[in-house]
């Protein structure tokens, strides 16, 4: 079956779920956790490697009907969500959102079981799941897009970060999972030539996300899967967490992120002032501020290894907030080579009438002086002009900003109308 005909057939339920007054997102969810069963029994079929305890697996779900199923189903999420393990973490916190146990049942048969999912192939599954997607996040709330990034951003950005094959890539607020899903494509697309343990390496243990809703940590997991990241006994690496938290541990040499707008903490991570906002109190940290965006800069510069590269989708506020927000841009100049800021254009975000940036910045070793030195502003905002359904913006409406990057050679940049120089004083 085509990726055209699976978004139809999917689509068509997705409506089901409106007169069912089931939030398409919810449904989306329920779907990313019947894949992830039907894929453990396609794998251990093939490998005779089994993840899942019977009883609890696809086809324990597979031989019931009518109330047996939903109760079932309900065990099985409750049981597995207990667990562990990799597998484990798949079902925290998750139930069935699908009310009426023979539209569960019409959903196993009709729509998961009538497919051989591991025959597919990754390119058809991925582009697949990420419409479906797209479809249930237009018909959701506002509240679905601020876990998606728009997908011919996170390509070109993948294109000027030029993903390797020995980095070691991490999004701490990954979403949906776009930039992890890209940066594993664009690796595999330039580099033909990778060996079986590179490959796997790749697949399994390269490339890594965070995110705090359990939700969209399903929908994610599945998602890369379905593009070839990961397996049922091996799923891709995606920790249901808060990142701002705590250090992981571990540095990376590759960050891309575009982490949810908003002034406060996910969740209280330090002491509450006030009883509402809540700062996040780290001794890695420049500053401590309630802001999120500017408590994600601090944790993507401690999460870099020394020339360790970054690509951050930030709102205006972080450019130009006083207080915390001017100690944390001093040290970052200082500490970072931030060379260059593309302005964003309002009406590729969910968030309607949000004003963005994606900064681009170094790591570096210790110096006496600002790494800093010229920062480069793209402006693609100034009489650019995107909505969501009826003018939305292209990969092609990028080019220029793509070109003028000069991801080979940064030192062969020139000014244009839209790119500019400033120096750091």
């Amino acid at each position: 079956m085509t990726a055209d005909e699976l978004v139809n057939l999917f689509t068509d339920y997705l409506r089901m779920m409106d007169d069912e007054a089931t939030n398409s997102l919810d449904f989306l969810e329920q779907v990313s956790i019947l894949l992830f069963l039907k894929l453990e029994d396609e794998y251990r079929r093939l490998t005779g490697i089994r993840t899942i305890p019977e009883r609890l697996d696809w086809v324990s779900l597979n031989s019931l009907d009518g109330p047996d199923l939903e109760t079932h189903y309900a065990h099985v999420l409750e049981t597995l969500g207990r667990q562990t393990d990799a597998t484990g973490a798949m079902f925290q916190k998750s139930s069935n959102s699908i009310r009426q146990p023979s539209l569960l049942r019409d959903v196993i048969v009709n729509l998961i079981e009538a497919q051989y999912w591991s025959s597919m192939d990754n390119a058809v599954r991925g582009d697949f799941f990420e419409r479906l997607l797209v479809t249930a996040i237009y018909r959701g709330d506002s509240r679905a897009g601020r876990h998606y990034t728009f997908r011919p951003l996170v390509d070109a950005l993948v294109d000027i970060m030029q993903p390797r094959p020995g980095d070691a890539f991490c999004d701490p607020a990954c979403g949906t999972g776009g930039f992890m899903i890209w940066a594993y494509q664009y690796i595999l697309e330039h580099n033909s030539i990778l060996d079986p343990d590179q490959r796997q390496h790749l697949r399994d243990f390269a490339i890594q996300g965070s995110e705090i809703a359990a939700k969209y940590r399903r929908i994610c997991v599945v998602n890369a899967m379905l593009h070839g990241i990961g397996n049922p006994s091996r799923p891709p690496r995606v920790l249901l967490e808060d990142s701002l938290g705590s250090h992981p541990g571990t540095t990376y040499s590759l960050v891309m992120s575009n982490p949810e707008f908003g002034q406060k903490a996910s969740r209280p991570t330090g002491i509450s002032d006030g009883g509402e906002e809540t700062a996040v109190y780290r001794d890695d940290f420049w500053q401590t501020t309630t802001n999120k965006q500017l408590n994600f800069v601090q944790h993507i510069k401690t999460i870099l290894a020394i020339n360790g590269r970054a690509a951050v989708v930030l709102p205006d506020n972080v450019l130009f907030e006083g207080g915390p927000g001017e100690v944390i841009r001093r040290n970052l100049l200082t500490e970072c080579d931030v060379h260059t800021i593309l302005r964003l254009p309002t009406g590729i975000s969910f968030n309607p009438g949000v004003k963005a940036n994606v900064v681009f910045f170094d790591r570096k070793a210790a110096s006496e002086t600002p790494w800093t030195q010229d920062v480069w502003y793209y402006d693609l905002r100034t009489n650019k002009h995107f909505t969501l359904k009826q003018r939305p913006m292209t990969r092609q409406d990028l080019d220029d900003f793509v070109a003028c990057y000069q991801a080979a050679d940064r030192s062969k940049r020139v000014e244009s109308e839209r790119f500019k120089k400033f120096t750091y004083d």
